[in-house]
């Protein structure tokens, strides 16, 4: 089974994740999303892999959302919109395979995907 990372090398936790899947011995592909942003399409797939709303995946502590989007009764597909605009937004890591997916937070939910 092929395994993707979502990941962002600034961030602590996303580099945890991908030291724990090098170390795994999977397959895996790296894609880094602040430069290769994912589609609304592809969002929705992953979101139903996570099982999660789409704000659950948004990282309501960054300034983007403190600025912009707090406080606001926002839809689905505009939280969708909001995080293919500001990938910055999407909570990382994410790890997938082609069933399931987890949020890397801690790193050791990365387990329970592996």
């Amino acid at each position: 089974m092929k395994y993707t990372i979502y990941h962002n090398a600034r961030c602590k936790k996303s580099r945890e994740g991908l030291e724990l899947l090098k170390n795994s011995g999977k397959e895996f592909v790296i894609r880094e999303y602040l430069k290769e942003p994912l589609s609304a399409k592809e969002l929705k797939l992953l979101l139903a892999k996570l099982n999660y709303t789409p704000i659950q995946l948004v990282r309501t502590g960054e300034k983007i959302w403190k600025d912009n989007y707090k406080g606001k009764d926002l839809s689905k597909d505009e939280l969708i919109h909001i995080m293919v605009e500001h990938p910055k937004l999407i909570e990382r890591p994410i790890i997938e395979n082609d069933k399931n997916a987890v949020v890397g937070r801690p790193a050791t939910e990365i387990d329970k995907l592996l």
